[in-house]
């Protein structure tokens, strides 16, 4: 018997020490795994142009009503480009795809097309509220749109700080001083001055706004391989850049400061 109870006590030890082993391993391996992804959030990825927050935020949701513009607070346009209401963003923009055909396809002008969409909005507002007692409907209720004093300082206070910082900008160019803004404007300007060449300013307008109603929307679907190629693209942009500065735009800016000297 105390052979046998001898033996079975080293077994429940050596079956202690195996669990102790099992547990200790697994506690290890789960530590690890919670490091390893303390370690992969604690790696932010790089987002274009420096981003830290995120798209929604950088075009304005998510802010206060004493903190947006005028057109902001009638509508958001965060949510608006980002497509969060597909029914109201996709009839924004079937609404300007209409008028955009009526215009460039049709020839209508614009003058005509506000007075005849005037007339039908009256027309239709008008009988209505004339019909509504013949056939037991209220009539139309159309909200009191009323533009206050704050709201419309605060829209000429936006206005008039984006025209100073932009006369202060070309005043800067005109200068002189700014050899890498002035190229940049040329370049900008020469781009657009091609477009306007090749398209009207109707066909580019809608373009633009289709782009800027767009683009973002599906930037933030693929925003992660978006992310990776703008990074590599800027990275080549800038060794481009820093080639044409040693070889060209040094040499400039020395005979300028020569010529002032």
């Amino acid at each position: 018997m105390s052979e046998n109870e001898e033996h079975g006590s080293i077994l429940e030890k050596i079956n202690e020490k195996i669990h102790e082993y099992e547990h200790s391993s697994s506690s290890s391996s789960s530590s690890d795994s919670d490091d390893d992804k303390k370690s992969k959030k604690s790696k932010k990825k790089k987002k274009l142009f420096g981003r830290q927050h995120p798209l929604h935020h950088v075009l304005g949701g998510g802010k206060g009503v004493e903190q947006m513009h005028l057109i902001c607070y009638l509508f958001s346009a965060a949510d608006l480009v980002l497509w969060r209401n597909k029914q109201t963003s996709g009839s924004i923009l079937a609404g300007v795809t209409v008028i955009w055909l009526l215009f460039e396809g049709i020839g209508y002008h614009l003058l005509t097309f506000l007075c005849h969409s005037l007339i039908v909005f009256l027309t239709v507002c008008f009988v209505w509220a004339n019909a509504a007692s013949f056939i037991n409907r209220s009539p139309p209720k159309f909200p009191e749109l009323i533009l206050s004093e704050v709201h419309c300082l605060k829209f000429a206070h936006f206005a008039r700080k984006e025209i100073n910082e932009a006369f202060f900008t070309l005043r800067n160019i005109a200068s002189g001083k700014d050899l890498k803004t002035y190229l940049t404007s040329v370049a900008v300007l020469w781009f657009i001055s091609i477009l306007g060449s090749c398209f009207s300013f109707l066909t580019l307008s809608y373009t633009i706004f289709l782009m800027a109603y767009t683009l973002p929307m599906l930037y933030e679907k693929y925003e992660d391989e978006v992310d990776v190629v703008g990074e590599k693209a800027l990275i080549e942009i800038k060794k481009q850049y820093a080639v044409l500065d040693a070889k060209l735009l040094s040499k400039i800016r020395m005979l300028s400061d020569k010529k002032q000297h």
